[in-house]
C-alpha cells in the first residue's frame, strides 16, 4: 500500500514521505512526520508532535502519539519519537512524553510490539525489543536493547529493564531487572539467566558462563548488593557485557528484583 486513501483524514501540517501508505479512515494529526516506506493501517490514529521512522508499520486501530495519561499534564509541548523498521500491531497505545520526563517518549529501531501493548509517557525503549500481547509499561520506564516482555507483563513506573532480560507471562515488575536476567511472578522474582537470548546474540560459552557466575554472585551467595557489585566488578575488567551489568546495578534507584 502506498499513497493516502481518500477516506483518511490527514492534517495539512503532517509530513508524509514518498512510499508511505495511509489506510482507510486513518487519522493523521498535526505535527506528525512519517518517514519513507511506512504503512499506517485503517482506523489507526497518529497524533503529534510525533516522528515515525522509515519502514515502520502501524496496524489498524492503534493509537500512537496521544496525550499522556498523567493528571499533571496540562497541555505542555511533548513528543513521541519512533525509530525505523518497527512493527506496531492492533490496538497498541503509545503516549507522548511529559515535562518531568524530559518531554519525550522514545522507541528505538526494529522493535516488535504485539497487540494491546501499552507504552506510557516518558518511556524509553531501545532496539530489538519484543513486547508480547498485552504487555504494559507505566510512565518513565526504560527498556534495554533486545529485552523480551512476555504476554501481560506489567511494569511499574520508573522501573528499568536491562538489555536482554526476559519476563515471563503475567510478570508484575516492581523493581529493576538486571541485564540478561529472567523473571517471573507477582511480584517478579529472578529465575536464572536468559541463555537462549545470549546464544542468539552471539555470546560464546565463556561469555554465558561469566554472566551466569555474576547472576549467582548477585542472587545465590547471600551477599549484600554492594558486596555483590564489588565481587562482579572484580571479574569485569575485560568483559563489556559484565561491565554493563555492573553499571546497571550501580545506577538502580528503585533497587533490583530479589
Amino acid at each position: 500500500m502506498s499513497g493516502i486513501h481518500p477516506t483518511a483524514i490527514v492534517d495539512p501540517s503532517a509530513e508524509i514521505a514518498a512510499g508511505s501508505g495511509i489506510g482507510p479512515y486513518a487519522v493523521i494529526g498535526p505535527q506528525v512526520v512519517i518517514e519513507a516506506d511506512c504503512q499506517i493501517g485503517s482506523h489507526a490514529v497518529v497524533n503529534g508532535p510525533t516522528r515515525i521512522g522509515s519502514g515502520t508499520r502501524i496496524f489498524q486501530f492503534a493509537s500512537v502519539g496521544e496525550q499522556p495519561q498523567d493528571k499533571k499534564f496540562e497541555g505542555e509541548t511533548s513528543r513521541l519519537e519512533i525509530g525505523r523498521n518497527n512493527t506496531i500491531r492492533e490496538f497498541v497505545t503509545i503516549n507522548r512524553g511529559t515535562q518531568d520526563g524530559g518531554g519525550v517518549t522514545s522507541i528505538g529501531d526494529g522493535n516488535w510490539i504485539m497487540a494491546y501493548v501499552h507504552i506510557a509517557h516518558a518511556c524509553q525503549v531501545g532496539q530489538g525489543v519484543v513486547f508480547a500481547n498485552g504487555a504494559s509499561l507505566a510512565g518513565h520506564v526504560s527498556v534495554g536493547d533486545r529485552a523480551t516482555l512476555g504476554g501481560f507483563t506489567l511494569v511499574h513506573q520508573f522501573c528499568r529493564l536491562g538489555e536482554g532480560c526476559f519476563t515471563s507471562m503475567g510478570s508484575c515488575v516492581r523493581r529493576d531487572v538486571p541485564p540478561w536476567v529472567m523473571v517471573a511472578g507477582d511480584p517478579a522474582t529472578p529465575h536464572g539467566t536468559n541463555s537462549e537470548g545470549m546464544r542468539r546474540r552471539g555470546f560464546d560459552s565463556d561469555g554465558q558462563r561469566r554472566l551466569r557466575s555474576a547472576y549467582r554472585t548477585l542472587y545465590k551467595r547471600g551477599l549484600r548488593l554492594q558486596e555483590a557489585i564489588e565481587a562482579i566488578e572484580a571479574d569485569a575488567t575485560d568483559d563489556p557485557a559484565l561491565q554493563r551489568f555492573v553499571a546497571f546495578l550501580q545506577a538502580s534507584p528503585r533497587g533490583i528484583v530479589r
